[in-house]
């Protein structure tokens, strides 16, 4: 009992970090709102994985990864699709690949599924899945891996290679 207790307010001090910080910050209803208030006026990326239930997102990290280590300026946000409780195995993922540093965020909801429908009422939780949002925040949907070709020619048309 103790160490669950200890357990969630470490969790709670982790996800109180702000995002970016190499910490995720919790994934609310009103979190895509924050995101797009924070990318207001300029393109994004949002993808959505998970470290638990999701064998092809290693594939698309990889290659997100990739990116983000020669385009300083990829407009990415990473948003985990598990629960506090999977923090460390996320950080253990997500560092290797080079993207410790990127705008991290976990779900933090008992009901995921009042997540999902804040960010696209479609989605039923497949995975992976990437929004690629413009300037104006028009969205493309991505369902399953994005390949290197479309988010290179995603980047190119919104100026955002190097």
């Amino acid at each position: 009992m103790i160490r669950r207790v200890l357990f969630g307010m470490l969790a709670a001090l982790v996800l109180a970090a702000p995002a970016g910080a190499g910490e995720p910050a919790a994934f609310t209803t009103d979190s895509l709102a924050k995101i797009k208030a924070q990318y207001a006026g300029r393109p994004f990326i949002l993808n959505l994985w998970s470290v638990n239930e999701c064998s092809y997102c290693i594939a698309e990290l990889t290659l997100l990864g990739k990116l983000a280590k020669t385009q300083k300026r990829l407009p990415l946000v990473l948003v985990a699709t598990d629960t506090p409780d999977y923090v460390p195995a996320m950080q253990k993922t997500l560092a290797p690949l080079g993207l410790g540093g990127v705008d991290s965020w976990v779900f933090d909801d008992p009901i995921p599924e009042r997540l999902r429908h804040a960010i696209d009422p479609s989605w039923y939780g497949e995975l992976p899945r990437t929004y690629l949002y413009d300037a104006q925040h028009q969205r493309e949907t991505v369902v399953g891996v994005l390949s290197e070709q479309r988010l290179r020619a995603w980047l190119r048309k919104h100026k955002l290679v190097n």
